[in-house]
């Protein structure tokens, strides 16, 4: 299945960043993999926690890649589009909107792939 778009653009973005700094994104990516590893809380509801959090914080990025591993999690399409709704209730029309036209996007792009 591949991915999409903009969650390619973050992996090869970070990639050429770790090839400037190795040991910062290493970093990162030890202290990113502990925050979403499941404990009191599942992985899958810490990546639709990060996708209301990237929602109202506009990164459109990090909104597709935690999308993304939410479903690789088995959140449903239920699920993130509840999340969406409270982000939007927090964040307002653009929060909501992009939410929408994402999650759409994103998951039309996996069923095509599936295909």
């Amino acid at each position: 299945m591949s991915e999409h778009i903009l969650a390619e653009q973050y992996r090869n973005g970070l990639e050429s960043f770790g090839h400037l700094m190795p040991d910062v994104l290493d970093a990162y990516n030890q202290f990113t993999s502990r925050c979403f590893q499941s404990g009191e809380i599942s992985s899958k509801n810490k990546h639709l926690m990060a996708i209301a959090v990237s929602l109202f914080s506009g990164n459109e990025h990090c909104m597709v890649y935690h999308l993304e591993q939410a479903l690789e999690e088995g959140a449903t399409e239920k699920e993130i589009a509840e999340t969406v709704a409270v982000a939007g209730a927090y964040g307002g029309g653009s929060t909501f909107s992009h939410g929408a036209i994402l999650i759409e996007d994103v998951i039309e792009s996996r069923k095509q792939s599936m295909q």
